[in-house]
């Protein structure tokens, strides 16, 4: 997905509002070639006239996203936020397919041990 983020001109910025704009159905991200159209916008464009907070939207404090110095100095602001109301995001397995995962993985692990052992020596 793709986030917008939103600041109000209207004086100083107090929350900054999130807009997950969801991939179309069969993409897998927005390219050079295969831009975001105008069309994809309708849903924020509903959303837009009466904000609220909901699976795609979210409002943070912009105190949560800057950072200071010792001296009360502004130093950043991180504003890669992750969706809070979003769904985690991992892949279900078998228990037999993931019993096998981790079996491989741990071979690799201990084929590095040993090439680490062996760099020591």
């Amino acid at each position: 997905p793709t986030n917008l983020l939103f600041f109000d001109r209207r004086g100083p910025t107090r929350h900054i509002w999130y807009y997950e704009q969801p991939l179309p159905e069969g993409r897998k991200s927005y390219t050079k070639t295969q831009p975001i159209t105008v069309e994809e916008f309708a849903g924020l464009r509903e959303w837009w006239d009466e904000r609220e907070e909901n699976e795609q939207a979210w409002r943070v404090a912009v105190e949560e996203v800057l950072t200071y110095d010792d001296a009360g100095a502004l130093v950043g602001a991180n504003l890669d936020v992750k969706n809070p109301n979003a769904g985690e995001d991992f892949e279900h397995m078998p228990p037999e397919a993931l019993v096998a995962d981790i079996f491989a993985k741990e071979q690799r692990i201990l084929e590095l041990i040993t090439e680490i052992q062996t760099m020591l020596k």
